[in-house]
């Protein structure tokens, strides 16, 4: 195990943000994702935002985020066969909301002990 349970660390720099992706295990043995957001406030310090996912739950979190990549990206070869530009305003939400018929949610119990945390943190 490293440096707090630290097993894989890596981040994507980019303009105005940085991401990091960490596995990392917990004192009970569970390995778990942990995808960090950081950017730079205006008044100073940074603004971070952290989401945590358990190993036994990425299966389901990555069926939901290949379904959402499909549709983000039909959303944008639509927009660019419209001619519209990519840097729209968010007004046009209930456009994109009917690209993506809703389904029912499955509701499930969650695992003892397991759950997917989003934390908002300022340094």
């Amino acid at each position: 195990m490293g440096v707090r349970g630290e097993l894989f660390s890596t981040r994507i720099l980019l303009p105005n943000r940085t991401y990091f992706f960490n596995i990392k295990e917990n004192r009970m043995g569970d390995l778990y994702l942990n995808i960090v957001e950081s950017k730079n406030r205006e008044t100073g310090g940074f603004e971070r935002q952290s989401v945590i996912l358990f190993a036994d739950d990425l299966p389901e979190f990555l069926k939901g985020f290949d379904e959402s990549l499909r549709v983000l990206e039909k959303a944008r070869r639509e927009q660019r066969r419209s001619g519209r530009a990519e840097n729209r305003g968010r007004g046009e939400a209930s456009a994109r909301k009917e690209t993506a018929p809703e389904r029912p949610r499955k509701s499930r119990p969650p695992k003892e002990g397991r759950r997917v945390v989003v934390k908002k943190s300022r340094d």
